[in-house]
């Protein structure tokens, strides 16, 4: 494994940003806390177009009494972008081996957007390694999306992306947003949204973008639910966080989960949009204290399917 010196931008420095390889492909992750006092794991799954940096502001906070695992899902930020399979159950076997390759038995899930589609399959496929779920602003949960995902998800789509996002006008966005925030001018939301978008000037995002995208995706909207199988994380203690101004999955979704799921924890927050790790870093972080301390982990039970890879 290796640290990148590098720094980001007025994110966390890229020191904390390790590598290891798996199955022959580049896993970028940060490993935080995991100290003497540290009894519980968390892992903590990104959304579409983004990387483990979108939980900078949650980090600090958790790592004084978690040990945190925030990969790059493959084919986003610094992990490898191969012609690869990015479906959700592609993904949930991908992260079950990443956690054996770093010898972590189990963890309490977080996934934000597409990362809380994820962390359902992985609570699905896997769930001898789940103590909990949290799902924040969480795909898979009805139809409803925005219209930018609809539209980007359909045949022909490749070819109009370069032409959105080309490198001359990142780099003017870049130098744009390096002045605004030297004139602490900052929208933590706006800079979350410039970053997915950003990385789209580079070919091999866009093409494992594209790839993951149409795996969840289509013009009318999300093609994959987990709805139907809900049931099997009866036992497992859940929270959903939404920010009410979320106008790419609408909050309808949460509520809509608390009728389905007994037990389920939702917790709403006001003037919040699609990014609330981001956009309320310390309310997000107090609730994951707050449930992980009031809820006991889901006993081990063996995974409803056979491994496979």
């Amino acid at each position: 494994m290796a640290d990148d010196p590098q720094l980001t931008g007025n994110a966390m420095p890229k020191s904390e940003l390790k590598y290891l390889d798996l199955h022959g492909d580049r896993v970028a992750y940060r490993d935080v806390g995991g100290g003497a006092s540290s009894k519980e794991t968390l892992l903590l799954l990104h959304g579409m177009a983004g990387s483990s940096e979108t939980w900078r502001g949650v980090l600090p906070q958790l790592a004084k009494r978690y040990r945190v695992i925030a990969p790059d899902l493959l084919g986003h930020g610094q992990s490898a972008k191969p012609r690869s399979d990015y479906s959700l159950g592609a993904f949930a076997v991908w992260l079950r081996d990443l956690l054996d390759e770093l010898g972590i038995p189990r963890v309490t899930v977080v996934g934000q957007s597409l990362g809380g589609g994820v962390a359902m399959q992985f609570v699905y496929q896997h769930p001898d390694y789940c103590q909990r779920l949290v799902l924040i602003s969480s795909g898979g949960l009805g139809q409803d999306v925005g219209w930018t995902l609809r539209l980007l998800s359909a045949p022909g789509s490749e070819l109009l992306l370069p032409l959105i996002a080309p490198p001359p006008i990142v780099r003017a966005g870049e130098k744009l947003r390096s002045w605004l925030s030297s004139a602490n001018i900052q929208s933590p939301r706006g800079a979350e949204m410039w970053s997915a978008y950003s990385s789209l000037s580079d070919a091999k995002t866009r093409d494992a973008f594209l790839r993951t995208l149409r795996s969840v995706v289509d013009y009318r909207g999300q093609a994959v639910s987990a709805l139907n199988r809900l049931h099997l994380t009866a036992e497992m203690p859940l929270m959903v966080i939404w920010g009410d101004q979320d106008h790419i999955i609408p909050v309808d979704h949460g509520y809509a989960l608390t009728e389905l799921r007994d037990g389920c924890r939702l917790e709403v927050l006001p003037g919040v949009g699609h990014f609330p790790q981001v956009e309320k870093p310390t309310e997000v972080a107090d609730l994951l204290d707050d449930f992980i301390a009031t809820t006991s982990p889901a006993a081990t039970v063996e995974p409803v399917r056979s491994r496979t890879r």
